[in-house]
């Protein structure tokens, strides 16, 4: 009976001691703070936007005047006027040098004045012929007075065409003591000053008459300095060069219409645009492209002749498409995608199918929807469900 008792006192303090302690750990736990959620993820966003993107080929183009000219003396002679300023720029047909003309404007009145003259003996020499041919039908003089005549009358025509040919190159060469400009562009420097005595080219034919002096254009190459170099401005070529494999997709679309070609300086700053004026009819072996020039208004004139620019042709438009930053797109072992934050800016991994990537914007195929935002920069911290909070872009420092 004893033994009963003890075992029933046993088993009732037991069951205070275990009550006892359940109510200290459940006041330890009361006590103790919740665990605190890990901090959002900074992250910068964008959203997805639909937009009109061009698909465009990169090269490197260099600027080509479309007529450079060096202006070379025609005739010899003194410099006796210069109606312009190096640096100027000219008009076609503004006047720009005047060579001493007193000597051919002689040499132009003597060939008149002998055509004038051969002209008299011609007229008297139809006259007397005309006589003789009436004489010979009335059997008053013998026909081979009449012949003579005829062949006298033919040798005077032959003069009077000298004489004509004469006036002609007299004209010509006077004509050639003023220089006109034959292209509008920028003028260069000065060769010659005003008084200089300068001549044609040593390649130049020489005249029939001695005293009459060449009329052949010299060129640089026949020891003749030119008077100045004038360069076209506007309009102008930027030539460039792609891979061949492109030229199939460019003449498909040229034909459709004019294809656009931007023009880029180095730091990328858009300078003008033009349109694709040739398409070479010849690859490049050595390098397997093609050579093609843009024909540009150059109104503001900030293409420069041998100025090298970043050229980008413009093939087509792919319109309304599905765009995101280039750097929301990242790849893993199932290819592309990116981090779409959704609600409570939580973050989920998409997968995404990418067209064509250009000019920092990735062209979306499949896997998102305009309006969404993604993350663009921050990715590697990231895993489904966790938060982000959205920083704002940082704005580089004026210079």
């Amino acid at each position: 009976m004893r033994r009963g008792k003890a075992i029933v006192l046993v088993l009732v303090v037991a069951g205070a001691v275990g009550l006892g302690c359940w109510k200290v750990v459940d006041l330890a736990s009361a006590r103790a703070p919740a665990a605190a959620p890990p901090p959002a993820v900074p992250v910068n966003a964008a959203p997805v936007r639909i937009a009109n993107v061009p698909a465009t080929v990169p090269a490197l183009g260099t600027v080509q005047s479309i007529d450079t000219v060096n202006l070379m003396p025609q005739v010899n002679g003194r410099i006796m006027a210069i109606y312009f300023k190096q640096g100027d720029q000219v008009t076609a047909g503004q006047p720009l040098f005047l060579i001493d003309p007193r000597p051919y404007q002689a040499i132009l009145d003597q060939a008149q004045g002998q055509l004038a003259h051969d002209q008299a003996a011609l007229a008297e020499a139809k006259m007397d012929l005309a006589r003789y041919q009436r004489l010979t039908a009335e059997n008053s003089i013998a026909t081979q007075t009449e012949q003579d005549q005829i062949y006298v009358v033919g040798q005077d025509q032959g003069t009077v065409k000298l004489d004509e040919a004469n006036v002609a190159t007299a004209t010509i060469n006077l004509a050639y003591c003023h220089i006109d400009a034959p292209v509008a562009g920028l003028t260069g420097a000065l060769q010659v000053d005003l008084g200089n005595y300068v001549q044609a080219a040593s390649s130049a034919q020489p005249s029939t008459n001695s005293a009459q002096p060449s009329t052949t254009t010299a060129a640089p190459s026949g020891g003749v300095t030119p008077l100045v170099t004038i360069t076209q401005m506007q309009p102008i070529y930027v030539s460039f060069s792609v891979p061949q494999t492109q030229l199939d997709t460019i003449r498909e679309n040229q034909a459709k219409g004019a294809l656009e070609v931007d023009a880029y300086s180095p730091a990328g700053k858009l300078i003008d645009k033009g349109k694709l004026t040739l398409i070479s009819n010849q690859v490049a072996t050595a390098t397997g492209t093609i050579m093609l020039e843009g024909t540009f208004a150059n109104q503001q004139e900030r293409l420069w002749p041998n100025q090298f620019v970043g050229a980008r042709l413009i093939e087509f438009i792919r319109p309304n498409v599905i765009t995101v930053p280039a750097a929301a797109v990242m790849t893993g072992p199932n290819g592309p995608y990116v981090y779409v934050i959704g609600a409570a800016n939580k973050v989920s991994q998409v997968d995404v199918e990418v067209t064509a990537t250009q000019d920092n914007i990735a062209v979306i195929g499949k896997g998102l929807k305009a309006g969404e935002e993604v993350v663009t920069n921050g990715q590697y911290r990231l895993d489904n469900g966790v938060a982000v909070s959205i920083q704002a872009p940082k704005v580089a420092a004026a210079g």
